[in-house]
């Protein structure tokens, strides 16, 4: 089996963080996006606020995907990392996933946790898709 690992260009460079944002496998039907956060060009996050990295990270999930030539309606499973968990925060995630995927939402795994890799980062979310 061989895969293919990418970095699309409109994304920051994840190599300099020990990553990279895609890798394609399966003779290119299986996509898997590495943890997207709301970070800018330079890999630095753009705001404080809970909601607004959760809408960042979906958005930078979304350029990742259409990279690999998916979309939002080609991914089968999610899973959100969340600093400091509470259920107003759970809200907010539903709200955004409604959002992006209406009423058919991918599975989903969501882990709190104490810190994730960046300070200031509160929301990450990875994804693995399926190409048709």
């Amino acid at each position: 089996m061989s895969f293919t690992i990418a970095n699309p260009p409109a994304l920051h460079d994840p190599v300099p963080f020990g990553y990279s944002h895609l890798a394609t496998v399966d003779s290119g039907r299986l996509v898997f996006v590495a943890g997207q956060y709301a970070s800018d060009e330079r890999g630095e996050v753009t705001s404080p606020d809970f909601a607004a990295q959760v809408d960042r990270s979906l958005a930078n999930l979304g350029t990742a995907l259409r990279a690999a030539g998916v979309d939002y309606p080609d991914v089968v499973q999610i899973r959100t990392f969340v600093v400091d968990h509470t259920p107003d925060r759970l809200a907010v995630i539903a709200d955004a996933v409604r959002r992006v995927w209406g009423d058919r939402p991918p599975t989903q795994t969501l882990i709190g946790v104490a810190a994730l890799a960046l300070p200031g980062m509160l929301f990450e979310i990875d994804a693995v898709a399926v190409r048709a």
